[in-house]
């Protein structure tokens, strides 16, 4: 669970997406986020958490989350049995935002948790207390879902997404995406463009079948390293190219591609 830092994060509107995440809180609606790993949904909510001056808590689920992590559940406490509420059940009680990231990846008992939040009701129902918890006013819920990655494995249900207003993402336009890395790394301009660039070639190479493709995420990396000392040609290579896949066919041609290019 990763709750709030005091730094502001940078986050660069490529859309309407700070409009409506900001209408969505207004009306007290739940938002799902929709696209590709490394595509900066995570940035955005924090950035909006911030900007709204909002606490927020983030959840990262994986195929181990249950509805009782999120929720709460009895602990041992000296002699005494006590209930300890879950960040959700956090959430809603305090008012803050909370993000499920990748949401789908969690247990089926987790989405069966959440629905009464998602509707008129804007209730949790904690059935280990036989208590009902009317939301905060000033609470939401974020939630995030890859759906190139997902299809065919684990899908969110059409009665579960038609719950959220949604918002796509994609990675960003190649200015869009220079700017994000100089920013974030602080390298320069022609050296960004080159890492977008690499970045833009690897997504467009759809004969190699990489489950996921390069994320602006992986590109700030190699940036990162690039900035701080390492060759650029090594730093292509961790950051970008090894995550990737583990295919050696594929890694020799990819690390053939991003020599020439960087």
């Amino acid at each position: 669970m990763e709750t709030q830092t005091l730094n502001i994060p940078y986050y660069l509107a490529t859309g309407h997406e700070v409009e409506v995440f900001e209408h969505a809180y207004l009306n007290r609606l739940p938002l799902l986020l929709k696209g590709p790993t490394g595509t900066g949904k995570t940035r955005f909510v924090e950035y909006m958490a911030h900007r709204l001056g909002k606490p927020h808590i983030t959840i990262s689920c994986h195929e181990e989350t249950s509805a009782t992590d999120l929720i709460g559940r009895f602990i041992i406490k000296g002699a005494e049995t006590v209930w300890l509420d879950g960040p959700l059940t956090t959430a809603v009680r305090s008012g803050a935002i909370i993000y499920l990231d990748e949401v789908a990846e969690a247990r089926p008992d987790v989405v069966v948790a959440i629905h009464s939040l998602t509707d008129f009701r804007r209730e949790l129902y904690i059935d280990k207390l036989a208590e009902t918890i009317c939301a905060h006013p000033d609470f939401m819920l974020v939630a995030s879902f890859n759906p190139g990655y997902q299809r065919g494995f684990k899908e969110l249900k059409p009665s579960t997404r038609q719950r959220f207003v949604s918002i796509p993402f994609a990675y960003p336009g190649k200015e869009a995406e220079v700017s994000i890395l100089m920013n974030e790394t602080g390298i320069a301009e022609d050296l960004a463009t080159r890492l977008v660039n690499i970045g833009n070639k690897i997504r467009n190479l759809r004969e190699v079948g990489l489950a996921e493709t390069v994320s602006t995420r992986l590109l700030v990396d190699a940036g990162k390293l690039i900035q701080s000392g390492l060759p650029r040609r090594l730093a292509v290579k961790v950051a970008v190219v090894e995550p990737l896949t583990d295919d050696q066919q594929v890694l020799e041609a990819l690390t053939d591609l991003t020599t020439l290019m960087i």
